[in-house]
């Protein structure tokens, strides 16, 4: 960790602890989220939610990945806490698949759950990418803003698979 003098040298300096507390939040909820993801694309009976879940579990250990590099921009090793929003969250998501399995529900259950977790992700990318430019982490600050744009993305997509197909009886 950065010595206390380092520390005192960048800007809003008291916002370091905070950052790296939300830092190990979210690795901690990306991590537990990879179970998640992957039980809903074996559920998901839609073929579009499937692949968009699949996909973002791949993109979901570029961004393990990316955090770690974050970690590394501000000179400390990458350590997780569990999450208890994400815990809570994916517990939200096996009772929904528990309730709706034989229900034509389920994959408008599926995204509105994915996108709950989404949301979450955004909030807290978006705290760090305010924390990393007020602490001016520049490295971390893009790393952080590239995870947060895929997180929109993400969103968007199951927004629009809900809308063409998941929510709606062709």
């Amino acid at each position: 960790m950065k010595s206390e003098k380092n520390r005192n040298a960048m800007p809003n300096a008291h916002l370091h602890d905070l950052f790296v507390d939300e830092l190990r939040d979210i690795l901690g909820a990306e991590k537990q989220l990879l179970k998640g993801l992957k039980q809903m694309a074996a559920k998901a009976t839609n073929e579009n939610l499937k692949e968009a879940f699949t996909a973002h579990h791949t993109e979901t250990e570029e961004q393990i990945e990316r955090l770690k590099q974050v970690f590394s921009s501000i000179n400390l090793s990458p350590r997780a806490k569990k999450c208890k929003a994400m815990e809570g969250l994916l517990q939200e998501a096996e009772e929904i698949m528990d309730e709706f399995e034989d229900n034509e529900a389920l994959d408008a259950a599926l995204i509105a759950a994915a996108q709950k977790v989404e949301h979450y992700e955004i909030a807290s990318y978006g705290c760090l990418v305010t924390y990393a430019t007020l602490m001016e982490h520049e490295e971390a600050r893009e790393l952080l803003a590239t995870t947060l744009n895929q997180e929109k993305e993400t969103d968007s997509k199951l927004t629009d698979i809900a809308m063409s197909e998941a929510n709606v009886m062709v």
